[in-house]
């Protein structure tokens, strides 16, 4: 039997869209004499719907476009996931599903069992859990068909009462095949190639594993589908960030023309590079956008922004905008030009100078007799927010926004100035990845100058300010917001790795105090394994401070 798995970019309630890729990928399966084509969870619709699934409309959709992909299901059969109704009065309205077509109709539906709740997952709001298992077959052979979360309950995880895999082996299948939508985190795909191949080897059969590609707003999507003999060893990784589809003959119960090959492992940088590249290019062709505008400093943040979108949507449709307070440097002027001529981008010049004076002049009488502090800092900021916004209405462009996680996590940023924008680009990339970041861009000739690299950061709002007048230095911030963010670590316990215990205090207090300002942020590129927004939900008026 010859099994096509097609790893596809799909765009969430675009059933036109995708009803054609899927269609067009089983007629190409066809052409390639494969006997079984297999697309990933949810493809009919796109992942994840979220509260589409509310609509009922939306699902007739789903179920319309489910049967056009069944009339080309002649002479190949075809797997797809989408939402089903739940035809019981009583649990959810929904499952979360796969429907095996042969010959123009469907001849079984699969439904996933396992419903995560974590992180950016919250399935359990929309679907009811499976709770009979059945294999499919065909061709004389029986498939053991799950979605996703099914085959990653390897340890028994005791908050789910069921494995299904546990009850289809009674069943003795001949193989395994998981559809999934697996989003991107810069340590995941390591982590997924050891869980399933856990799988393989802890049943004792071949696996085919179909991910998908591509990014919905803040969740990326990598790919990396995989084939595994019956002993958990990898037989073949599919390509990363790309759509792909590809055919695997199985007989008995062999993958052929494969040998055991180990996980490439691509640096974590990369895969950060390859990602953002991959969400901004979708963030903007799937919201029907064309062109971006962001505010450029000359310093290391928007160099990175602005490098990364003049890759992922050409240099011609992004407009860089320079915004020179009257404590900006010479420098971070000229930094700025060096990098808009290596990319070739279109900016402005358009300093915010005579603005500031003039909110300053306004403000004078009710500041009367206080000093020059934060306040008129932040003005400056919002100045520059006015400016990149007016570009933006003016003249239809979409503003990215530029902080990094670090300045996101202790709040060092503006609301309204510098934290305005439609998509955080590398909010979720902390300062010290930026400068790794800004290297890889580096590494075929320099095109973000060298200068902005290695000048001491600083937002340049009063006179010889850096960064490390208000934060600890970046290397050491980082290494303890990590712990705290990505491994929930609690202050003791990262006092006790030999941090100084008030400084530990102090940045995890800053983190928590915080909270207001990033429920006003723009979504943020999901690139690590806890990403501020829909994934690390903390209430904005807790005391807790860990």
């Amino acid at each position: 039997m010859k099994i096509a798995l097609a790893q596809l970019n799909y765009h969430i309630g675009n059933f036109e869209y995708n009803t054609k890729k899927i269609t067009d990928n089983i007629l190409k399966a066809k052409a390639e004499g494969a006997d079984l084509v297999v697309f990933a969870e949810l493809a009919v619709c796109g992942y994840p719907p979220r509260d589409f699934l509310e609509f009922e409309e939306f699902i007739a959709l789903c179920e319309k476009s489910a049967q056009e992909i069944a009339a080309h299901c002649k002479g190949i059969a075809c797997i797809i996931g989408l939402p089903v109704r739940n035809e019981v009065l009583a649990g959810k309205d929904l499952y979360n599903a796969a429907y095996f077509i042969e010959e123009g109709s469907v001849k079984a539906v699969v439904k996933k069992a396992l419903l995560p709740t974590y992180d950016v997952f919250d399935e359990y709001r929309y679907f009811e859990p499976a709770n009979q298992f059945e294999c499919i077959t065909f061709k004389g052979r029986k498939i053991a068909l799950t979605i996703c979360e099914d085959l990653w309950n390897i340890n028994n995880n005791p908050l789910y009462v069921s494995n299904p895999m546990d009850e289809l082996i009674k069943q003795d299948p001949d193989m395994m095949i998981n559809i999934a939508a697996s989003p991107f985190s810069y340590c995941h795909d390591d982590e997924r190639v050891v869980v399933l191949a856990d799988n393989a080897k802890k049943y004792k059969l071949p696996l085919l594993y179909v991910n998908q590609v591509g990014a919905q707003t803040e969740i990326i999507f990598d790919g990396g589908s995989l084939a595994f003999d019956k002993h958990g060893n990898l037989l073949d990784e599919m390509a990363y960030f790309k759509e792909e589809l590809k055919i695997y003959e199985i007989e008995d119960d062999t993958i052929k023309g494969y040998s055991n090959k180990s996980h490439q492992a691509v640096p974590d940088i990369e895969q950060i590079y390859q990602a953002l590249v991959l969400g901004i290019r979708d963030y903007f062709e799937k919201s029907g956008f064309k062109k971006a505008v962001l505010g450029l400093s000359g310093g290391i943040d928007s160099a990175v922004v602005c490098a990364l979108a003049c890759r992922a949507l050409g240099p011609e449709n992004v407009m860089a905008v320079l915004m020179p307070s009257k404590y900006s440097s010479d420098h971070s002027i000229k930094d700025a030009l060096d990098l808009v001529e290596s990319f070739g981008c279109k900016h402005e010049i358009i300093a915010i100078k005579e603005a500031a004076d003039a909110f300053d002049s306004m403000m004078a009488p009710a500041f009367s007799g206080l000093p020059f502090n934060l306040t008129e800092e932040n003005i400056q900021a919002r100045c520059r927010g006015i400016v990149v916004m007016a570009m933006s209405n003016k003249f239809g462009y979409i503003l990215l926004n530029t902080s990094n996680k670090s300045e996101c996590a202790v709040g060092y940023g503006t609301l309204y100035g510098d934290m305005c924008g439609a998509i955080g680009v590398i909010g979720d990339v902390y300062k010290t990845q930026v400068y790794q970041l800004a290297h890889y861009i580096n590494k075929d000739g320099i095109v973000i100058p060298e200068n902005s690299i290695v000048k001491p950061p600083s937002a340049e709002l009063r006179p010889g300010q850096k960064d490390s007048d208000s934060l600890p230095d970046y290397d050491t911030l980082d290494k303890i917001l990590y712990q705290y963010i990505e491994l929930k670590q609690s202050s003791s316990a990262i006092i006790a790795q030999g941090y100084d215990e008030a400084l530990v205090r102090r940045i995890i207090k800053m983190v928590n105090t915080a909270e207001f300002k990033r429920y006003q942020t723009p979504p943020i590129l999901r690139v690590s394994p806890k990403a501020f927004g829909m994934g690390r939900r903390m209430p904005i008026v807790g005391k807790y401070l860990s």
